[in-house]
């Protein structure tokens, strides 16, 4: 046996799948996989809360202070 390129030595010819014309015949390959869809668990999120009232009374206030701060440099522009 003589080792390839990037391998160990070569494998043995009994144990070699045969290859015929048409491709590897049956019980040469593993049987297929089955479906992944059942391999994690059913995660449902609950959506009919929606919001608390604190995040939103918190981006409320921050949209009117930087408004506010926008419409103060105008006008702080504008009456220069």
């Amino acid at each position: 046996m003589r080792d390839r390129q990037y391998g160990g030595p070569e494998p043995e010819p009994a144990k070699t799948p045969r290859v015929e014309p048409g491709g590897v015949p049956p019980g040469e390959t593993p049987p297929g996989e089955g479906s992944t869809s059942g391999a994690s668990p059913n995660v449902v999120y609950d959506r009919t809360r929606g919001w608390g009232k604190g995040p939103l009374i918190a981006i409320m206030f921050l949209t009117v202070l930087v408004a506010g701060f926008f419409l103060a440099y105008a006008l702080a522009l504008i009456f220069r």
